[in-house]
């Protein structure tokens, strides 16, 4: 068993955070602002996390009950929290069957334990923020950083509708940005210019939970070797 612990750990050492820059479009990251400190942060990430990912997204490392870590109490936690049917130490699973997820999607939503730790939580911050719509792909949106994306865009009535522009920066180069052209609940479109902070912040939240899960996760491991 500690063998195979082991090679994990020695695994996740070449699952390298995506670099500031994409190798492949040069496109530069947005830097997240993360503080794992923050448990008012943690917080509203988790309640993120449980109403619109943990439909699709397991996080297997993380027990309702730990969550108590980040300062919620146990009644918190399931008035607020709980899935029906889950239990306070039941791991944060995903309820749809892996058939028939397979069925519906192609393929099971990986889980989301180790998600910031494989791809960097600059990464997640921007690709949160980075749908657009996209008639030409099956769900009706893209996204600026993983391009023919599967998922659809779950919080479009948050942040509204954005749009791609492609143009050149000063070095001739091929730039793409997004442009917002309709306001969402947590977005503002002011004298034509857009305000997303609120959207933002949430966003920020939401991978400050994801890259909290991947240290807990990590720190397990490292303590039963």
């Amino acid at each position: 068993m500690k063998s195979k612990i082991r090679h994990l750990i020695a695994a996740m050492a070449f699952v390298l955070p995506v670099s500031a820059t994409m190798a492949n479009t040069g496109l530069k990251l947005d830097k997240a602002p993360i503080d794992i400190q923050d448990t008012e942060s943690l917080q509203r990430g988790a309640q993120v996390f449980v109403n619109y990912c943990l439909s699709c997204h397991s996080a297997s490392a993380m027990r309702y009950n730990r969550l108590m870590d980040i300062g919620l109490s146990e009644e918190q936690i399931k008035n607020d929290l709980m899935l029906a049917g889950d239990k306070i130490g039941d791991q944060m699973n995903v309820a749809m069957d892996k058939k028939d997820a397979k069925a519906w999607l192609g393929a099971p939503p990986p889980d989301l334990s180790l998600i910031a730790r494989s791809r960097g939580a600059d990464y997640l911050y921007t690709y949160l923020r980075g749908f657009y719509r996209d008639p030409t792909r099956p769900t009706g949106w893209n996204n600026l950083v993983f391009d023919k994306v599967g998922m659809p865009h779950i919080l479009w009535e948050w942040q509204g509708d954005q749009v791609l522009k492609v143009g050149k920066n000063a070095e001739g180069e091929e730039e793409k940005t997004l442009q917002l052209v309709k306001a969402g609940t947590m977005t503002k479109l002011e004298n034509g210019k857009a305000n997303t902070v609120e959207f933002d912040r949430r966003m920020a939240d939401l991978t400050n939970f994801l890259v909290y899960l991947g240290e807990r996760r990590l720190n397990a491991i490292r303590l039963v070797m």
